[in-house]
């Protein structure tokens, strides 16, 4: 209810007049809002920083207060009058926005379902029905002409909400009962309820301010679950809940004191383990307990040591342990179970220095691994009486993975395989005899789509250090390279999470207009291994910001476009990239569109009281070290604004975003307002009812793709 007042707030705000000063040039006639300026200095290391723009930082309780208060009312003004604006400047492209929409939503096929997975005698699926934006959760027994049981309708839960967000689903060891999370505020923080599948009845258990996921003991009546702290939104305490009983009677098995950590539980693929896991970037701990035995005690796999990172899965009489210990592009280990510290570790496969450990997988004949080499990952098949063998593919550029793959007593793997021409495929491969079954490939409606209509290629340019940083590009065939050709670079470029060549069907909408899409695989990511995440994080970070720039000015040197015709795209983290470049090479880029937008490192370093800063530490540096603050003011996009030209800009948030907090992308724009020098395009859309993660339903998130092509689509003058 909050959120339906906030949101009509937010609508009146725009229609009355709003509390900004304004601002003496216009764009295209529209006048421009301005935020108004409340200077505050804020000072560490003998340093002044002075920022016009804190006043919008709102806390928990002013955005969720029944009556704003003076703060909260001028921050909405300014956000209401930001959404004006937009739909002002935009309004012209109304039409083309939405062809586009009906374009992307027509490409996906209206009654999907997903591959059924096998688990415990059952396959577990989601289907849509034409006309849903959410899905039916549904299961089938295994024997033949068996009945479905629909045993969560989304559509029918997700009614009257704004924003209504799906979590984990877990399944009682007998079948019998479920649990779900849900969160209807878009803060990820959800409630966890229960249900009766032979019944259909919703349980009265309740358990609130959880991560999203419950874990179930063998006996079908315990659960383990992981709430958060409300402040931080950090995950620090783990109860067990007994079916039956109120939440205020849960016990408190573990709680994580060090803020740098976070934490979750979950159940090895035996079933014969649950495990806890406290995590940040450099360090692991796992503990684990009989699954059998929900009262018993939590015994420390391998105590915690700075730099040392593992996960932990069972089978047999021994644990397998991924770990970068001795191996900083990871190895795979096993130990007793009864002698689990580090010194019992005995290798299964030894570390490489060309090859970065990506996951393993446990069967009863199989071990599966999968492996990154020269920045593509593969599949590697080793059969525990002897004999291995590694899966090909033949795409320049793709990304194959191993998924569902829930029973240890099979042969068979469960794949996918996707490239930039290749929709995402689901394969059955028979482990012994390689043979493979194609179960289910994206099916790509509309204008006789065909990959082979489609060109990828892989390709290098060389850092001003000598690194070779791989791209990945698509075209449509027949395309002619030159200077006038527009190109989409993407890339995210921190946390060790690589940006992985992979199709998607909306952006066919760009590819079927002229554009070559492209991937930069710059540091940051670990797409080359270990070594490529460590030199693009903390006192390397630039080297992420100048790959991205070497890359693309490798393509504009190559022929494949002009700085006239090249945009730049980035989410989070990867906002974060399209900041800095903006800051550092400006006249690059005819357009960026910067999504959910990291923008404001030191300050949101400094306040240990938002959610994501403690624990990432380890990624960027704590500013409160004045070696880390210096580094950090150096490239953080927001004390970087100068009064200079900018690019076309278009940036993305979320009112309810608890990973990057709204008021981080909404200064960044009053300050480019303030100082830049150019009359090209600024706008922001703030979707006032959801956050991080953008709308809950299926198609409803394409209305932002398409305002981010159409903003792209109409620098190019293409309206149709």
């Amino acid at each position: 209810m909050k959120r339906n007042i906030y949101s009509l707030l937010a609508l009146i705000s725009i229609l009355t007049s709003c509390k900004q000063e304004q601002k003496e040039v216009t764009y295209k006639s529209i006048e421009i809002p301005l935020a108004k300026k409340v200077t505050k200095e804020l000072t560490i290391h003998n340093d002044t920083r002075t920022d016009d723009y804190f006043w919008m930082r709102l806390s928990d309780e002013q955005k969720n207060a029944e009556t704003p208060d003076a703060q909260t009312q001028d921050v909405l003004d300014y956000l209401g009058a930001e959404n004006e604006y937009l739909n002002k400047a935009m309004n012209h492209t109304k039409e083309l926005q939405t062809k586009l929409y009906d374009e992307i939503v027509g490409r996906i096929k209206k009654d999907d379902q997903s591959v059924p997975v096998k688990s415990n005698g059952y396959f577990y699926y989601t289907r849509y029905e034409v006309g849903d934006d959410y899905a039916l959760y549904c299961r089938k027994k295994v024997d033949e002409n068996s009945k479905e049981e629909i045993i969560f309708n989304g559509p029918e839960m997700a009614k009257g909400f704004a924003y209504y967000g799906i979590g984990n689903r877990t399944i009682s060891e007998d079948n019998k009962l479920m649990a779900f999370a849900v969160d209807t505020v878009s803060r990820r923080r959800y409630s966890i309820q229960f249900k009766n599948l032979e019944t259909g009845e919703l349980l009265s258990d309740n358990l609130s301010n959880t991560s999203g996921s419950a874990t179930w003991a063998n006996d079908n009546k315990t659960v383990f679950y992981t709430t958060k702290d409300p402040a931080t939104l950090r995950a620090n305490k783990i109860y067990k809940h007994v079916l039956g009983t109120d939440q205020s009677d849960d016990v408190l098995v573990f709680h994580e004191t060090d803020e740098t950590f976070n934490i979750g539980v979950r159940k090895s693929k035996s079933k014969a383990f649950l495990a806890i896991y406290s995590s940040q970037t450099l360090s692991t701990e796992f503990r684990v307990l009989d699954a059998n035995n929900p009262n018993g005690e939590w015994k420390i796999i391998q105590p915690r040591e700075k730099n040392l990172e593992y996960s932990v899965d069972h089978y047999g009489d021994y644990f397998y342990i991924r770990t970068n210990l001795d191996a900083k592009n990871f190895r795979l280990v096993k130990t007793p179970i009864n002698a689990t510290s580090k010194e019992n570790w005995v290798d299964v496969i030894p570390h490489r220095d060309g090859v970065y450990l990506q996951g393993f997988d446990l069967f009863s004949n199989h071990l599966v691994v999968q492996e990154r080499e020269n920045g593509l990952r593969g599949i590697r098949i080793i059969n525990w009486s002897g004999g291995e063998h590694q899966m090909t593919f033949n795409d320049p550029a793709y990304l194959a993975y191993t998924t569902s793959n829930l029973d240890f007593n099979t042969d068979t793997l469960r794949y996918g395989y996707t490239s930039l021409t290749t929709p995402s495929s689901t394969y059955d491969y028979n482990m012994n005899t390689k043979e493979q079954l194609l179960l289910k490939q994206e099916e790509v409606l509309g204008a006789n789509f065909s990959s082979d209509n489609y060109v990828s290629k892989r390709l290098y340019a060389t850092a001003r250090d000598g690194a070779k940083v791989p791209i990945s590009l698509v075209y449509k065939k027949g395309m002619i390279k030159n200077s006038s050709t527009p190109m989409l670079l993407y890339s995210y470029g921190s946390y060790g999470s690589s940006s992985e060549p992979t199709f998607k069907s909306d952006r066919l909408s760009l590819l079927d207009r002229g554009f070559i899409y492209a991937i930069a695989h710059i540091r940051g990511g670990q797409e080359m291994g270990r070594d490529w995440y460590e030199d693009g994080k903390l006192l390397k970070k630039k080297n992420t910001f100048t790959d991205f720039i070497d890359c693309a000015e490798y393509l504009v040197n190559d022929g494949f476009t002009s700085s006239d015709h090249l945009y730049a795209l980035g989410g989070s983290a990867g906002g974060l990239l399209m900041g800095a470049i903006v800051n550092m090479k400006p006249e690059l880029w005819n357009g960026v569109v910067a999504a959910v937008p990291f923008v404001d490192v030191i300050s949101t370093m400094l306040d240990e009281t938002i959610p994501l800063t403690t624990f990432e530490f380890d990624e960027w540096g704590n500013p409160k070290d004045k070696t880390y603050y210096d580094y950090m003011k150096s490239y953080s996009p927001y004390d970087n604004v100068e009064a200079k030209d900018y690019p076309n800009i278009l940036i993305t948030t979320g009112y309810w975003d608890s990973q990057v907090q709204y008021w981080e992308p909404a200064k960044w724009i009053a300050k480019l307002r303030a100082l830049k020098t150019d009359d090209n395009l600024l706008i922001m859309d703030c979707n006032m009812e959801t956050g991080h993660g953008g709308a809950s339903g299926r198609f409803e998130r394409y209305k932002n793709t398409a305002l981010y092509y159409a903003f792209m689509l109409d620098l190019e003058n293409i309206s149709e």
